[in-house]
């Protein structure tokens, strides 16, 4: 095993670890924008483990796969916050 292998190895551990406690954050969030942080938060690092293991794979299909998440994640959290503040998303 070379050390790039053990870095991803590393970083996909460390991911998972913030998604488990960005997961937490989410369920007990004292206030609904905590909540819709989270939820930024969470599907950030998806994003970012999704790369990563695109990397350990070798293959390009994930990084297209990790700007679809990204691209919905913006959108929906963009939702949430209209939601939250205005009370409707279209106006």
């Amino acid at each position: 095993m070379n050390v790039l292998n053990v870095a991803l190895l590393v970083a996909m551990l460390a991911l998972a670890a913030a998604i488990v406690l960005c997961g937490v954050r989410l369920l007990r969030g004292p206030s609904a924008p905590d909540r819709v942080l989270a939820l930024d938060t969470l599907y950030m690092n998806a994003v970012a483990l999704i790369v990563v293991m695109g990397m350990w794979w070798g293959t390009t299909l994930l990084f297209e796969a990790a700007l679809l998440v990204a691209m919905l994640g913006f959108v929906s959290t963009v939702a949430l916050a209209r939601y939250i503040n205005r009370g409707d998303v279209i106006e």
